[in-house]
């Protein structure tokens, strides 16, 4: 899938932007405490930049998406983008294992649905109804997880994806690399000096 350059986005009134800076004010309270209590399950000290958005989210038509799914999707900042740029045919499922942080995603955009442990992933599209998927992100911190819990997780990422589908996830490291490569038939790295900490996007292809 090749990025589109007709991504439809609505004009924002000085009301929504004085939401948005209100909404990025308030993500970085609530990342920074939660990095605080559980850092190995957040990852990071504050929210992605948006240069680390549009990498994540710049590789995929948006025209020819209909099914989507987010790991570790924290105070939403992936979530909204993708939730702007989804058709409106598309169905998304986005997991978070912290129940506040998944409440405020639900009231956020509650046109999407939620669950709870990515490990459920195909679980979850089943409950959902939903078939396999054009493409997974993920801001899941793998270098924090045990050897078995990356190995269940990749296993899920593979079996929900449809042939050709997309993996699309941020590390701060390129620790990642030779597993990924070992389950995708092709892996491209890219690198966000623009966020903290700086991050590798891993663009993998089913």
């Amino acid at each position: 899938m090749k990025s589109s350059p007709k991504i439809r986005l609505r004009r924002l009134s000085n009301l929504d932007i004085q939401y948005v800076k209100n909404t990025r004010r308030s993500d970085k309270f609530v990342f920074l405490s939660k990095f605080l209590t559980s850092p190995k399950q957040v990852g990071s000290v504050l929210p992605s930049s948006r240069y680390l958005t549009n990498k994540m989210l710049e590789p995929i038509d948006w025209d020819q998406v209909r099914a989507v799914a987010e790991l570790g999707a924290g105070t939403g900042v992936f979530t909204r983008a993708i939730n702007r740029r989804m058709h409106r045919k598309a169905q998304a499922v986005i997991f978070e294992a912290d129940p506040m942080m998944r409440n405020r995603l639900k009231e956020q955009s509650p046109n999407l649905n939620y669950w709870g442990d990515a490990t459920e992933l195909n679980h979850a599209l089943q409950q959902f109804g939903m078939g396999k998927l054009d493409v997974v992100f993920s801001g899941l911190p793998f270098a924090n997880f045990e050897q078995d819990m990356r190995d269940k997780l990749l296993s899920e990422v593979v079996e929900s994806l449809k042939p050709g589908g997309k993996f699309i996830a941020f590390q701060y490291s390129l620790q990642m690399k030779k597993q990924l490569q070992e389950r995708f038939r092709s892996v491209k790295i890219g690198f966000v000096p623009m966020n903290v900490p700086p991050a590798f996007v891993y663009i993998c292809q089913k």
